[in-house]
């Protein structure tokens, strides 16, 4: 038998690996246009929702590769072990329906982006960037381009960069994101539910666990059924990876609040409606490459989201009815899988051509990701405190609270939503 590697001798770049890409991928165009809108809508009254969220999008994520890691399947997978068939083809068929709508917002906002750089037709710029991310995907290991679009989303820095650019008041800000207030507005409250939304996201959920699978096949790990010291490794290795992805992703969304805040809000435009005001939160540090640096950000971070997004409808709908699945597969080995992934970015590319503004649809596709997360994240919960799921390995402590704390958080800024439109 194999022995594991000493700790001394792995190093925490080998450690990186599916938590960073989801990380990356949850600051997609989506993400970019709700905390740019939070930030110029609400100044830094938002801020409290990031600082929150990010102890309970970790838990969840590390959940979620838990899952995968310890029973070397899908959440769908094991989902049905436990669970109704017809529960989790609801929650499957939940699942792909937000996916779909949040392709097509991402590709709606990349096809805007490269309109804003040299013009033409951006209807026409998102279908070939769907179409070029089909190709990566049936083609070329996804694995093997993912971590080369990492360095595109680096210029979501700016946006760091840029805060301390800025006139900020520090006092203000810290203040914000740990003082959380709850006025019954429904334009504040459909903010924090697109938030968490896009920030806790159930597509991350089913392509994280489902890459950790990838991993475990490719590495030939099998930690789990190998020794409990090995297995006690893999799940610190998770964390790690997992607790550096989250924490990276929500440092870019605090502080795109914080400089949209203090450039857009400050400056009196407390509604972006184009690509091109959201742009503008990066001028004091990009000056003449304000709209460039914008525009890589948005075609950087979609390249990388879009993938996840199909690939999680493909997983989730594979592990259903029990197909092969893998992005290791040629198309010929996994072909139900494959038509999941092409028919979810098709029909994104399609409702990109709605007419609807591209600003708009990312918020609502954030929106309805929030509304999607309670429900799945109810049942992940089941499963991962269930030893008929992950037998010895079920979750305990703090790690049980945070996920149920996550789950009851999302639930709760639904119903502050709902409320707060009948108060209105």
């Amino acid at each position: 038998m194999t022995r594991p590697v000493p700790r001394h001798r792995r190093s925490l770049f080998n450690l990186l690996g599916p938590g960073l890409i989801t990380g990356a991928a949850d600051d997609d165009p989506s993400g970019i246009a709700t905390y740019s809108q939070a930030g110029a809508q609400t100044g830094f009254g938002l801020l409290w929702t990031v600082f929150l969220t990010t102890p309970f999008m970790a838990a969840i994520q590390i959940i979620s590769a838990r899952i995968g890691a310890v029973t070397g399947r899908g959440i769908v997978a094991n989902a049905r072990t436990i669970y109704p068939r017809s529960l989790v083809l609801a929650l499957v068929a939940l699942l792909c329906g937000a996916n779909v709508i949040n392709i097509a917002a991402d590709l709606a906002a990349m096809g805007e982006a490269l309109r804003m750089l040299i013009g033409g037709p951006p209807h026409a710029y998102a279908a070939a960037f769907g179409l070029f991310c089909l190709v990566l995907q049936v083609f070329i290991s996804y694995r093997r381009y993912a971590p080369y679009l990492k360095f595109l989303t680096l210029v979501l820095f700016a946006y760091v960069a840029a805060a301390f650019s800025v006139d900020v008041p520090w006092r203000e800000v810290l203040a914000a994101a740990v003082l959380p207030h709850f006025p019954p507005d429904a334009d504040y409250w459909f903010l924090v539910v697109a938030i968490l939304g896009t920030t806790i996201s159930p597509y991350l959920f089913f392509w994280q666990a489902s890459e950790e699978v990838e991993e475990d096949n490719l590495k030939h790990l099998r930690s789990f059924s190998r020794s409990p010291q090995r297995a006690k490794i893999r799940l610190t290795d998770i964390s790690i990876d997992t607790w550096i992805g989250m924490a990276l992703s929500n440092t870019v969304a605090f502080f795109i609040i914080v400089t949209t805040a203090a450039t857009l809000h400050a400056g009196g435009v407390t509604d972006i409606q184009t690509a091109s005001q959201a742009a503008e939160a990066l001028r004091p540090i990009a000056g003449p490459f304000t709209f460039f640096v914008f525009a890589a950000g948005i075609i950087g971070t979609g390249l990388l989201a879009v993938p996840v997004l199909g690939g999680a409808a493909a997983y989730a709908v594979a592990d259903a009815f029990g197909w092969r699945s893998s992005l290791e597969l040629n198309v010929l080995q996994a072909r139900g899988f494959y038509l999941i992934l092409g028919g979810a970015t098709a029909l994104g590319i399609l409702l990109a051509f709605s007419g609807i503004d591209p600003i708009r649809l990312l918020l609502w596709s954030a929106v309805i990701n929030g509304v999607a997360a309670a429900p799945i994240m109810g049942m992940m919960m089941g499963m991962v405190t269930s030893r008929r799921v992950l037998g010895d390995y079920t979750v305990k402590a703090w790690l049980a609270w945070a996920g149920w704390g996550a789950t009851v958080l999302m639930g709760l800024t639904v119903v502050g939503l709902i409320a707060s439109l009948f108060l209105g």
